[in-house]
């Protein structure tokens, strides 16, 4: 699982550095600000947030950092884990991208799918930034993003 990802990440990484620098680096590789979180530590604090459905706050208070690192980590990685795929368990090589795919799955497997929506808690962005508005929820009048989850049960 580490492998795969490691390097499109490093290479995204270097490559938003080296635009927000406008070149090429001007110090050597390790110079600078070290990173809170290591990746293993970060594609772990992602997947815990995309299965479990912790908080960023729950995830920060957890690895003892800032929320915003958390949150960083989170964003970095999710299009990463998106582009890959969901494997399907006790099918090696089938990768389900999109809902299409899930649907036409489930359809030929003859299995039946449970659809669950919840809230999860987002940060506020600040004043002035788009999107401030985008995610306030009525229900529980906070920052909320909608999170939707297929549970599977085979049809017998």
């Amino acid at each position: 699982m580490l492998e795969e990802p490691a390097p499109k990440w490093q290479a995204r990484r270097e490559s938003a550095l080296r635009e927000r620098r406008g070149g090429e680096r001007r110090r050597a590789a390790g110079a600078g600000r070290k990173q809170r979180l290591v990746f293993t530590d970060r594609l772990l604090v992602t997947l815990v947030h995309l299965r479990l459905g912790l908080t960023h706050a729950a995830l920060a208070e957890l690895y003892r950092v800032d929320l915003s690192t958390v949150s960083g980590a989170i964003r970095e990685l999710r299009p990463l884990l998106a582009a890959r795929g969901f494997a399907v368990p006790g099918r090696p090589g089938l990768r389900l991208h999109t809902l299409e795919d899930l649907f036409a799955c489930t359809a030929a497997e003859g299995v039946r799918l449970r659809i669950d929506g919840t809230e999860v808690q987002v940060r506020r962005r600040r004043a002035g930034r788009p999107g401030r508005k985008a995610f306030v929820s009525g229900k529980k009048r906070q920052n909320t993003i909608k999170t939707t989850t297929f549970r599977v049960r085979y049809v017998t």
